[in-house]
């Protein structure tokens, strides 16, 4: 199951450079994870200061 990134999101950017398969891109005023791609690692939510990636 893909991880989500919820509106806590204050658009830094960590996120998507520890995503060891890019599947985190800058959205429409926050980072979207892409499902498909996701491996659920985890590592966007180890990184992030504000916690905003979430298991779906």
């Amino acid at each position: 199951m893909a991880y989500i990134i919820n509106d806590e999101c204050i658009s830094c950017g960590a996120c998507a450079g520890d995503c060891p398969v890019d599947a985190i891109s800058e959205g429409d005023g926050k980072y979207v994870i892409n499902a498909d791609t996701c491996i659920d690692c985890g590592a966007c939510a180890g990184t992030c200061p504000v916690s905003a990636p979430n298991p779906a």
